[in-house]
């Protein structure tokens, strides 16, 4: 149990720390601008909510002056997920639009009006990492799965496999990262991953195919350089560059390949971006004979505009350096100084990754103009109005809009230049959005102190009629709000000493280890010795003991060691009476009289006098001299003086002396 909760936990802390370096769960982006019945109308769709589960329809009018006003409030679909991507295309002027979750793929159709219909949901058990519409055919999509699946979908035929493969293209990488695009041709699609990209033919055999790009030598890859994003640069519709040219994206680098001359990379550009980029967009070009531009999005903010042109056979190129355009942190510095912590608030919306781009070019009668709109992971849209100027784009400081989802998702349009003042419209659109940033409930604390009113508590009490002094100083200190001293509370009353241990019962064994452990062992046995051998004090011993010895005692008493054989006892006849004799002493007092009984306990006395008893007469004198207390002892006791009644005619037989 304890390992396997390591390995997961070593896996999550994996992930976790994979996501901050990279999270390619928004690759493509999660914003389209989808145009509506005339080129001044459209609509901008994006999920918000606190888990990006909803996906907004905000309606979008372009006003003469290139700046877009919002129609209304956004309609909205509760989704059963978080909004990953959505991807918008226009073909044989009816717009399709695909959105992709975590683990499902959903297709709608826009009508005129603007209103989508579904036609199909998917759902993707391994989990969807990518999803793309056929500029060809409509209504034919490719879905990606992170089991190294690509799949034709199509709403009315359902789902055909097209290739699969768990293993990266080039060597091992242990990202499931996949991605598909169409290219030039209807029947052959892109497939990639972070080590190559691949042109598989739907209707070859499976597992055929041409590989495009490798991440290697011959693209001059840099050590641990991966693959972000592939992209196919042919569905503009423009002349100005060929319908086979693709774009391939990595953290260090730029690649535009021709599907004409696979892993030769046409044009190389090291992109500089401090975040791997995430999102391009290739737009139309402003004007006929004009480059056309490529946005090229960061996951951090940064964003960068390429212009790319390739006339007739021309190999394609970069017309002028790149631009970077000014990112949404920048814009702080207009905004009016606020408190700290709505001024650090502020920092952090407008720090947050984006997850959208999208841009449209609305008709104008002076200048083109280019409206690039941005989503933040928070949420939040924020647009830029740029207008062409010596065949590039800069930044025109006009008023701002509000394509936001209303008061309920705060939102903030801002011009492209931090330093340029802003007109009143854009100020009372900035004040409108901060003010309801301001007012979204931050998350509570984890944990906060409890409040107690113990004024409500002491009024519901019945207070005593007299209260001591400690009462009083006890209730003056509570009601003032005041901590407790020692002299609110008087004197303490003196704390009473400890009760003595009573003294149990004699322990025996303990003292006579503890003499024992001093070296006063034999001194103690002498002290037992003198305790026992006292007429008063007798020692207890164990019952079990005691009726052991008895029991020997009486045994011993009644068993009859003579050699000689008694007649079998007569029925007839009966035992002659015992004679009343003179009171008999107790035999423990006869005994404690005798010098040698000293020191022997008293229930071992009655098994000592009747084993004397048994013993023969001495034969010689020295026997006789051997035990004189023992013979007069002998002689007083009741049962040597008695002879043992027996049961019989004949007289007892004397026993035999034992003699050497």
């Amino acid at each position: 149990m304890v390992s396997l909760l390591g390995e997961l936990l070593h896996e999550e802390l994996a992930m976790r720390w994979g996501q901050l370096l990279l999270d390619d769960a928004f690759t493509g982006g999660a914003l389209a601008w989808v145009p509506g019945r005339s080129p001044q109308f459209g609509q901008l769709v994006y999920p918000a909510g606190g888990a990006l589960d909803r996906l907004y329809f905000q309606r979008i009018r372009v006003t003469p002056s290139g700046n877009p006003r919002v129609i209304g409030d956004p309609g909205h679909i509760q989704l059963r997920g978080p909004v990953r991507q959505v991807v918008t295309c226009t073909v044989q002027g009816e717009s399709l639009l695909a959105v992709r979750a975590d683990y499902h793929c959903a297709v709608w159709k826009v009508g005129k009006q603007g209103w989508p219909s579904p036609l199909q949901v998917l759902q993707v058990e391994k989990g969807a990492t990518g999803v793309s519409l056929s500029p060809h055919l409509p209504g034919e999509l490719a879905v990606c799965s992170r089991s190294g699946a690509v799949c034709l979908w199509r709403p009315q035929e359902g789902l055909q496999r097209i290739y699969k493969d768990p293993e990266t293209l080039v060597f091992r990488d242990p990202s499931p990262w996949r991605w598909a695009d169409f290219t030039a041709h209807p029947r052959v699609l892109t497939v990639a991953d972070r080590t190559g990209v691949k042109m598989v033919d739907t209707q070859g055999p499976p597992g055929c195919g041409l590989l495009l790009f490798r991440g290697g030598a011959e693209a001059s890859c840099q050590k641990g350089e991966r693959i972000l994003l592939a992209q196919a640069l042919g569905e503009s519709g423009s002349s100005s560059l060929p319908p086979t040219l693709h774009l391939i994206c990595t953290q260090f680098s730029l690649y535009l390949v021709d599907e004409r001359l696979p892993l030769v990379p046409m044009l190389k550009w090291d992109h500089g971006l401090p975040s791997p980029p995430l999102l391009a967009r290739l737009l139309p070009p402003p004007r006929p004979g004009l480059p056309q531009p490529l946005l090229l999005g960061s996951q951090g903010g940064q964003l960068q505009l390429l212009h790319i042109t390739g006339e007739g056979a021309s190999a394609p190129r970069l017309a002028g350096p790149p631009q970077s355009l000014p990112s949404r942190a920048e814009a702080l510095s207009a905004f009016p100084l606020l408190e700290p912590k709505s001024q650090r608030q502020l920092e952090e919306r407008l720090k947050a990754p984006t997850i959208g781009l999208a841009a449209a070019f609305p008709p104008s009668a002076s200048t083109p103009v280019l409206l690039l709109f941005q989503l933040s992971e928070a949420g939040d849209v924020f647009y830029q109005h740029l207008c062409l100027q010596d065949a590039s784009l800069h930044g025109d400081p006009g008023p701002p809009g509000n394509p936001g989802p209303g008061p309920h998702t705060p939102t903030v349009a801002m011009s492209t230049s931090a330093s340029a003042s802003w007109s009143p419209h854009a100020t009372a659109v900035c004040r409108r959005w901060l003010e309801a940033l301001q007012e979204v409930p931050l998350a509570p604390p984890v944990w906060t102190a409890p409040n107690f009113s113990h004024r409500n508590l002491l009024c519901c009490q019945e207070q005593p009629a007299e209260e001591g002094p400690v009462q009083k100083s006890l209730r003056a200190s509570m009601a003032k709000g005041r901590l407790l001293r020692p002299g609110d509370l008087g004197l303490l009353p003196m704390a009473e000493p400890p009760p003595a241990p009573e003294s149990g019962p004699e322990d025996e064994l303990s003292e006579r280890l503890g003499e024992a452990w001093e070296g006063r062992g034999a001194a103690w046995w002498e002290r037992q010795l003198g305790r026992t051998s006292g007429p008063e004090k007798h020692p207890k011993r164990p019952k079990r003991r005691t009726q052991l010895s008895s029991t020997f005692s009486s045994f011993s008493g009644r068993q009859d060691l003579s050699d000689g054989t008694s007649p079998p006892h007569s029925p007839d006849r009966r035992a002659p009476e015992p004679r009343p004799g003179p009171p008999a002493t107790p035999t423990s007092q006869q005994l404690s009289q005798e010098p040698w009984a000293r020191g022997i306990p008293a229930e071992r006395r009655q098994t000592l006098r009747d084993y004397v008893a048994r013993l023969p007469s001495p034969a010689t004198p020295a026997g006789a001299a051997a035990l004189p207390s023992q013979t007069s002892s002998i002689r007083t006791t009741p049962s040597s003086t008695q002879p043992p009644v027996r049961s019989g005619s004949q007289p007892p037989r004397k026993r035999p002396r034992m003699g050497f």
